[in-house]
């Protein structure tokens, strides 16, 4: 099975960078994924036909009757089983490695055979904190609420930022009014819970403040996270192809702004720090690649908006002159290492490391 995982990984990073599905489970083992559809509806099931206590027909049969409206999407490296695939109703197969042009048709048969409010409808919620605090509806439109106080807006922020973990009353107290009397405080925690009840209760139920055991949570229910997509897409580290870059580019694109940006939040900036350092870690990686393969003018776009989180990287800074020495554009050059060089001078009191000015003498000459 260690040979399928690659092609596993990249079906799922497909499917986050089309963006019109949502993955629900995935599992090598079958036995544990009948498990999930046994107590969970899903519309789509994508199998692989070598899987280990049964294969993708077995199991596809044992899909078929806990419920024959799932549609099935086999993953196989051999076309013969095409045939034995759609005699249990498929709705189609791919062949492994797997094709993005082939997947992309995929897709559309998907779409076609779901019902567009299944697929994706105005309730398709995003709750957005790279940047500032704001939901978007999955059709462009985006909005930031009305948030009554700004205590509301921040206990919000804060039940968000632990992903659902329960937090103790005592801690948010601590948190949120550190400087007022206990029962004071108490008074202001509970009269904020109810201001964020009633302006989330636009979504029937899918935000929630739960209470319980003196502890609040925040529950999403089919509402998406923009950070934790991006931090499931940064967990890996696989190589960047002409593949994937699409999935990569989607990925940095969520990064509109550091997390939480603009709110004066004191136990947001370990994770804001931690998520800048992967952004800038991926910008690198997927700049260096398009360099390298003649998307030129997008990876320098793509840097000089990093460059703007991170003013004073020489690994930015190298990029940047080794694609204006590409494109031939000895001005440019110049002139971005002489202001690299000014704001070094002027901010820090420090000169460009000895490798930054070998750089940029190579790439001028």
């Amino acid at each position: 099975m260690d040979d399928e995982k690659p092609a596993l990984l990249y079906l799922e990073m497909m499917l986050l960078a089309d963006g019109r599905f949502q993955v629900e489970g995935k599992y090598t083992s079958a036995l544990a994924g009948l498990e999930h559809l046994a107590r969970s509806k899903v519309d789509v099931v994508f199998l692989d036909m070598d899987m280990p206590e049964m294969n993708g027909l077995e199991a596809g049969e044992h899909i078929q009757q806990l419920d024959s409206k799932i549609r099935i999407v086999y993953i196989t490296a051999y076309s013969e089983y095409a045939i034995d695939a759609f005699e249990i109703h498929a709705l189609d197969y791919v062949l492994k490695p797997i094709d993005p042009d082939r997947l992309a048709k995929t897709l559309h048969y998907i779409e076609r055979s779901i019902p567009v409010r299944e697929v994706k409808s105005s309730d398709d919620w995003r709750v957005r904190c790279f940047g500032y605090l704001s939901f978007d509806d999955g059709a462009g439109s985006e909005r930031q609420l009305k948030w009554k106080t700004a205590k509301a807006q921040e206990l919000f922020a804060y039940l968000l930022h632990h992903r659902e973990r329960w937090m103790a009353k005592e801690i948010l107290l601590e948190t949120l009014w550190p400087d007022y009397p206990k029962d004071k405080a108490l008074t202001y925690l509970h009269t904020t819970v109810s201001q964020v009840r009633k302006l989330v209760k636009e979504w029937q139920g899918q935000i929630s403040v739960e209470y319980a055991l003196d502890s609040y949570r925040l529950v999403l229910d089919g509402i998406r996270f923009d950070v934790s997509e991006f931090e499931r897409a940064t967990d890996r580290e696989l190589a960047i192809t002409e593949q994937n870059r699409l999935f990569y580019e989607n990925i940095l694109a969520l990064y509109r702004g550091d997390y939480l940006e603009g709110y004066d939040y004191p136990w947001a900036e370990t994770l804001r720090s931690n998520l800048l350092e992967r952004y800038l870690n991926r910008v690198i990686r997927l700049a260096t690649y398009e360099m390298e393969h003649g998307f030129e003018r997008k990876a320098l776009e793509r840097l000089k908006f990093a460059q703007q989180k991170a003013p004073y990287s020489e690994e930015i800074c190298h990029l940047v002159l080794a694609i204006y020495a590409l494109q031939g554009d000895y001005a440019s050059l110049s002139r971005h290492y002489e202001a690299f060089v000014k704001l070094l001078q002027a901010d820090l009191g420090i000169e460009p490391s000895q490798e930054t000015t070998s750089i940029y003498n190579q790439c001028i000459q």
